[in-house]
């Protein structure tokens, strides 16, 4: 069984909170199959932290942790394997359509300016 909670204290650990409030939580790993809620008890890359030993954290760095779902423990993990494909799968269509629009608008680029390096020589 996993631990109670993500450690915080591992170097591998990340939070993000965007606009909205909400915290996204994980292991940069891709260790913690039950992120945000729990970290694997006897995880082999745990890290402790080391910039920020001894640092005191206020109550604005972190909000707390959402409940946990009421789904059985496999399915948790199940669910949010699932979820991740989708975010991979949509990522991957995204960065390939801002790469395209970066190629456009440099070629775009180019003609516009053909005339300056002719003056320039």
């Amino acid at each position: 069984m996993g631990a109670v909670v993500m450690r915080e204290e591992c170097k591998h650990f990340q939070s993000r909170t965007y606009a909205s409030g909400e915290v996204a939580r994980f292991c940069v790993l891709d260790l913690a199959p039950e992120a945000p809620w729990r970290c694997p008890a006897d995880c082999p890359a745990f890290e402790p932290r080391l910039a920020d030993a001894g640092w005191i954290h206020g109550s604005l760095i972190e909000p707390p942790i959402e409940d946990e779902p009421s789904v059985p423990g496999e399915e948790v993990a199940s669910l949010l394997d699932s979820a991740e494909d989708i975010v991979n799968a949509v990522s991957q269509v995204a960065l390939a359509e801002a790469r395209a629009a970066d190629a456009k608008r440099a070629a775009q680029a180019a003609r516009r300016r053909w005339w300056q390096r002719r003056r320039s020589r």
